[in-house]
């Protein structure tokens, strides 16, 4: 039995790895946004914001679209036919047309956000 001496002895240590951070000064901007900080709380509301100013653009456009509409039939009141056709085909295309760019403006707004967020 030779006698061994404690410096050559090996030890093999196992575990779980640990994992480091990184300390740089850079967080991405969804770790702005997951951890709720001042920067994450204005990305979320810049999207708010431009979501509401196309929201009050098709409620603007809508206005006065349809508004005037009870005017115009009040100003002339035996035209009756006239009234079935605005209402029925005469508003139909152009509300269409309005919620189709209503829905592409969110979705675009939506995607420039997460364009932001996952640093493309």
């Amino acid at each position: 039995m030779p006698n061994q001496d404690p410096a050559e002895r090996r030890v093999v240590v196992t575990g779980p790895p640990r994992r480091t951070r990184r300390t740089s000064g850079y967080y991405r901007p969804r770790t702005e946004i997951d951890e709720q900080t001042t920067l994450g709380h204005t990305y979320v509301r810049s999207l708010m914001r431009t979501q509401l100013r196309a929201a009050l653009t098709v409620f603007a456009v809508l206005g006065l679209l349809v508004g005037p509409l009870p005017l115009l039939f009040a100003a002339m009141p035996d035209a009756r036919l006239l009234e079935w056709a605005v209402l029925g085909f005469g508003l139909y295309a152009p509300l269409v047309l309005l919620a189709r760019w209503y829905v592409r403006r969110a979705e675009r707004n939506e995607r420039d956000l997460v364009r932001l967020v996952e640093d493309r």
